[in-house]
This record gives structure tokens, sequence and C-alpha cells, in this order.
């Protein structure tokens, strides 16, 4: 979806309305008739038991989803006749570029030299020369005597670079760069700065601290993650910026849920919603979801579908227009993996399998390419709970492309749900690709740990 209002799929409704309806002679297909022959279709031909509505049919003609997943997209085609998902009006979400959203293009700054400088590319092998000691004995850059726009904006485009780079490649390469950067930006908070600028500054810091916290939660070193959060939430309350807030303790509460705590998970979500009217759909969409992880970590079963329906119904009002910039990866394909993630946990117990496998499916096929460890983390995921509930060899096909996603990641979090694989896999050690992907799993692991 793009900013704004979403540009409705008339090609999709054309198609079903010239489909001649099944208990309606003379007219077109409805859509809770289309949803059924979907849902017949999906049963006959992928031997998957989902539950499509006219709702979702809806949501497709409306172009709230542009890009649904792949069995949904060829089960339209041949319903409705076509070869091609443009026929129907479906298009790959296409994410904008930096300039595009809105974000700040640095002309005098040359992107991949601030990369390449931020990730001191060949370190290791100078690592003990005489050239390392020259570099580690600079003097650190001095803080400005006072702070303005310029200064702000500044912070605001290296908290994106480095959140672009931990979207792709995980917060383990550069988690040091980025904490560099924000002890140097925190310093800016004790200099002289305009009283109208000053929340500006202490957003824009806040948001740098948010994503040098979730760099190092995906690193798993939780103690400096959480610190680093709680100085973000503490820069977000400064300057009662709402937006701010709720991102952080979303992250917040994720990794309470990831460290074993779904209690104070459940605790920081609700925090966040407690004015939830503040908040725009696409942040109730995100914090609805991650309140549903805990609750399905706790065991709460109907209260888990609860929230999900409701974080489903936030996300169906969603207006990225309407969204901070750091909330421009909450897409159709992040939604559906973050509820799936939710479901995950009810489905390993053979409740709502074919939701959890379709939502993290739905993230699979939607991520794009700024996004693979999502991409990667959610095809572990999916490959987890067909190894479990369905079958294995086709959770070793899962697998192997997921693999290729993380093969360039580096993130902890995504070597522990390889290792969760690993072990779900061995009730089918006996399938010889079952047991070459259990050989295979702990390299995969080791690959994605930071070094």
């Amino acid at each position: 979806m793009t900013g704004g209002a979403a540009e409705p799929n008339r090609l999709l409704r054309a198609a079903r309305e010239r489909t001649p309806s099944t208990t309606s002679p003379g007219e077109g297909l409805s859509r809770q008739e289309l949803a059924d022959v979907v849902n017949a279709w999906l049963a006959a031909h992928r031997d998957r038991a989902v539950a499509l509505d006219a709702n979702y049919v809806g949501k497709l003609e409306r172009g709230l989803i542009r890009w649904p997943q792949v069995d949904y997209r060829s089960a339209l085609r041949d319903i409705l006749g076509v070869s091609m998902d443009a026929d129907l009006g479906f298009r790959r979400p296409r994410r904008p570029t930096p300039a595009v959203a809105g974000m700040a293009t640095v002309d005098d700054v040359d992107r991949q030299e601030f990369l390449r400088v931020a990730l001191g590319v060949g370190a290791a092998a100078v690592a003990g020369h005489p050239l390392a000691r020259l570099a580690l004995a600079l003097d650190p850059t001095p803080v400005p005597a006072a702070v303005g726009a310029g200064e702000i904006a500044e912070i605001r485009t290296a908290a994106r670079l480095f959140a672009t780079w931990d979207h792709t490649y995980g917060g383990g390469l550069v988690r040091e760069a980025v904490a560099a950067q924000l002890r140097y930006s925190a310093a800016l908070l004790e200099t002289r700065c305009a009283p109208g600028l000053r929340p500006e500054l202490f957003s824009a810091v806040g948001q740098l601290g948010h994503v040098t916290g979730f760099m190092a939660f995906d690193a798993a070193a939780h103690a400096d993650a959480e610190r680093m959060f709680r100085f973000a939430l503490a820069c977000a309350e400064e300057a009662t910026d709402w937006h701010l807030r709720a991102k952080v303790l979303s992250s917040m509460a994720r990794q309470a849920i990831w460290v074993g705590d779904p209690d104070t998970g459940l605790t920081l979500t609700e925090l966040a919603l407690v004015r939830a009217d503040r908040l725009t759909a696409t942040e109730r969409a995100m914090l609805l979801a991650a309140r549903a992880r805990a609750l399905a970590k706790l065991h709460r079963v109907q209260d888990t579908l609860t929230s999900v329906g409701l974080a489903d119904e936030a996300f169906t009002d969603t207006d990225p227009s309407l969204d901070p910039p750091w909330m421009g990866y909450h897409d159709h394909a992040q939604h559906a993996g973050d509820t799936g993630h939710a479901l995950f946990d009810l489905a390993v117990d053979g409740r709502f399998v074919a939701e959890a496998n379709s939502r993290l499916a739905t993230a699979v096929d939607g991520h794009t390419d700024a996004y693979a460890r999502s991409r990667g983390i959610s095809g572990v995921k999916l490959a987890s709970l067909t190894m479990v509930t369905g079958d294995p060899h086709q959770a070793v096909v899962i697998a192997d492309h997921a693999a290729v996603d993380l093969g360039m990641v580096r993130s902890r979090r995504a070597a522990q749900d390889m290792d969760e694989l690993h072990q779900l896999a061995a009730r089918h050690d006996d399938l010889d690709d079952v047991a070459d992907l259990r050989r295979r799993l702990p390299v995969l692991v080791a690959g994605a740990q930071p070094a």
C-alpha cells in the first residue's frame, strides 16, 4: 500500500462480477461466493483448509490488500479465468526510496561511504597493525555548543540509515557504530537548543535510541537493549511523542516475550494502549499483535484470538500517510507475520493451524528484499509449523528458502529460531531430507550469529 487512501482494485471487482454466480442465474459472483469457491479450490488443489470470507474479498477489492499470498492468487486466477496477477490488479508492494518516503537524502554525504565508514570495512584485516592503533587514537567528534534543526535532521538521518541496514542484515554487524552515534547524539541533549526545537531533539535522539536498542535485542545483548529502550522511552516522554512512545513500548514488549516474560510483555502493550486514540491505526495494529503474542505465550487462547481480530480490524483502517516514518516497515506482510507468530504458539498444539500457516506464508511471500530478516524469520517459523503439523518434506523446502534469506543476516533471534527448527525436526530424523536439513542447520545457525 502507498500513502493516502487505498486505490480500489477495479480489475478484481470486474472479474468477479463477470464470473457467473453459482446460486443466482444471470448475476455475477458475490463476494461470499467467490470466497467460498476459493476455499474449495485451495482444499482441492493445495490440500489447505482456509476460511476466507466476504470481508477478505472486500479488502482485496478496496485495495487494502494488493498482494495476497501465492496460493490465494493462484486460486483467484484460475477461478476468474485470467493468466496473470496483473489482470486482477495484483501487484507486489514496492518500498519507496528514502527520498520518496520523506527521508532526508543527505546530498552532501554519500550513503555508501557513510555505511562503509560506519561499518569499519576491513577492520579485521588491519587488527594489530600500527594503522589500527592510529585509528583508535582519533579524538572523538566534538559536541557543538548549540543544536539547531540541522543537527536534529542529521540524527534522524542516521537513525533511518541504521534502521534500514538492520532490517536487511540484522543488528549484529553495526551495533558498535550505532552505539557510538547514540553516545554522541545523547551528549547533544546537554547543549543549548531553542525551546521550540528541544522536543524535536529529544524525539530524534529517542528514535536513534530505539534503533540502537532493537539492534542489541536482535543480537541477544538483552541488558544493553533494555537500557537503550528505557533511554529511548524517557526521550519520548520528555518530547511528549506518543508515536515514538508506542514504538518503544512495543519493542520492549517483544523483548520481554522473547526472553520468557510474556506477563511483562502484556503489561507493556497495555501501557502503550492506554491512550490508543492518540495513535494511528497501524500503530494500534502493531500493539495489538504484540499483545496477542504475549497472550499466546500465556496460553490464553480466546484472548489471543480476540487480540488478533482487533489487530486485523485496526489494520483494515491503516493509512500510511498518517504514520511516522519509522512505521514504514509495517505493511500487510509485517502484519501477517506478527499475527502469524502469535498464532504459531497455538498452532503447534493443534489449534488454528491453517490460519497460522496462511499468515506466515503471506508474510514470507509479501516481504521485499529490504526486509530479508523478517522474511527469513517468518520462513523458519513456517517451516517449523509445517514440520510439526504438515508435510516434513515441504518443511525442508520452506526451510531452504528461508536459509537463503538469512544467509547475509547476522541475527541471534534468527539463529534461535533455526535452533528451534532443528529440535522440532528431530521427530522426522528417519527421513533422508529432514536428516540432511538437521545436519546443515547447525552451520546455518553459526552463520547467523554475530561475530
